[in-house]
């Protein structure tokens, strides 16, 4: 096989729930019902108290995990159904080609998804986690694993554990965890190898105790297998990227904003950077008409996401062939037309300079990285040594769902991983004043 095809592509089979398949119909497609069964998890309502880049907020509201997963979901869904319209006529005499129409819900949901395994305090809880055993105490650990699975500790990736959060039996759960479609959970998987193979990036789609997960999924869907343990990505994974790309650069911008980081004639003459001299003059006559500078900003933040998603649905036609033969590189937007390339280009350079180096923001890194440290610490020590009595008790603050008493060390340590992992921000600050002797709780 040398190129996939969205018949296969597209399945609403369930994992887990395999014997159960039909095609019955319904008021919502099978995919839909993905999207739903998200929105009313426990996993997607905690988002909400998780930090996306900034500090959570105070007075002035900024993104958190749960507003970006949903901004991402609304550019998805759109995303997607500019490509379906662009891609109906070429496929117009396929029998199958009916399938295409479920693609915005596919996307929207898997974009939903994108972050549930993302660890409270942004992108530096997973480099801390990584960090505790590849430089930490966890470093002392290392002969209890496998090259595999210290593999996966030491490269700890927030997407391989979205997925894992989705298709892991925890303990009391069903076979298939969520028991999402097929298309959904592969749509999700932006890195579709195994962290043997995460490269200088870190970056890898499944943790080994998934891997057979993700290879029968891989199978059904008929993704190309570019080498052991690789994979092609779904085609639609690029969907899910590009409206997480559009999203992440350009809100920031507008939260810069916000917390006056940036200044409104800079936001300005940054947003207005996308667009040529016609459509700038154009654009400057609609903002006359607004004196409010946020709804300037938000003005033309909602113009450039109309335009990239017009640029990204094009990249993604335009270059078909090549995503579904696996031979596609880059992102979707690093592809698109020069004058956009620079706007975005000029938001990204920002954003890094000044707003993820921000002071407040940095602080934030730098208390995350000592409560995950600590949790870390005292959260493995306590399933590595169950007959302590300080470990009993201690063992009492998990959940059920995690297996503490698993058979192996790795598993013992993932429940651990998967524990802290699903903390927000205040509930990681909470449990850490706890156990270090900070604060103690009342009644």
């Amino acid at each position: 096989m040398t190129t996939m095809n969205w018949d296969r592509l597209i399945c609403d089979k369930r994992l887990g729930l395999e014997h159960y398949h039909d095609t019955k119909g319904g008021v919502r497609s099978d995919f839909e019902r993905d999207y739903d069964r998200l929105v009313f998890s426990s996993p997607f309502r905690r988002l909400q108290n998780k930090t996306q880049v900034f500090p959570l907020p105070g007075s002035i509201f900024v993104h958190n995990r749960l507003t970006h997963s949903l901004e991402v979901a609304c550019v998805g869904r759109s995303l997607a159904g500019e490509v379906l319209l662009r891609l109906q006529p070429r496929y117009a005499g396929e029998r199958w080609v009916g399938k295409l129409a479920n693609m915005s819900a596919i996307v929207s949901a898997a974009c939903l998804a994108h972050d549930l395994g993302n660890p409270p305090f942004g992108h530096s809880g997973e480099k801390t986690i990584g960090a505790y055993f590849s430089e930490g105490r966890g470093l002392e650990l290392r002969g209890q694993f496998t090259p595999a699975q210290w593999s996966d500790l030491v490269h700890f990736e927030g997407n391989a554990n979205s997925f894992r959060t989705l298709v892991h039996q925890f303990n009391g759960r069903r076979a298939g965890g969520f028991a999402m479609t097929y298309s959904t959970l592969a749509a999700i998987v932006k890195y579709p190898f195994s962290s043997a193979q995460a490269g200088k990036k870190g970056k890898f789609g499944f943790f080994t105790t998934e891997r057979e997960a993700f290879e029968r999924i891989a199978g059904e869907l008929g993704l190309l297998r570019l080498g052991p343990e690789r994979y092609a990505r779904h085609p639609l994974v690029y969907l899910v990227e590009a409206a997480d790309d559009i999203c992440y650069q350009v809100m920031d911008i507008e939260d810069g904003h916000k917390l006056k980081i940036i200044d409104t004639d800079e936001t300005l003459r940054l947003l207005l950077s996308f667009f040529d001299s016609e459509r700038q003059a154009h654009l400057r006559q609609m903002m006359d008409a607004v004196a409010d500078p946020n709804e300037q900003v938000a003005y033309l933040r909602s113009c450039i996401v109309g335009l990239l998603v017009q640029e990204c649905a094009a990249t993604f036609v335009e270059h078909e062939a090549e995503i579904m033969q696996g031979s596609f590189e880059g992102s979707l937007i690093d592809h698109i037309s020069p004058q956009a390339s620079d706007g975005y280009r000029r938001c990204s350079e920002l954003a890094y300079q000044r707003l993820y180096r921000a002071g407040y923001v940095v602080d934030v890194d730098l208390a995350g990285n000592r409560i995950i440290n600590l949790l870390l610490e005292k959260l493995i020590d306590a399933v590595l040594h169950p007959e302590r009595n300080y470990s009993q008790l201690l063992l009492n603050k998990f959940p059920q769902q995690y297996d503490v008493h698993a058979p192996t060390t790795f598993e013992r340590v993932q429940a651990v991983l998967d524990h802290i992992s699903a903390m927000t921000d205040i509930y990681a600050l909470n449990l850490y004043r706890q156990l270090d002797g900070i604060s103690i709780p009342t009644v």
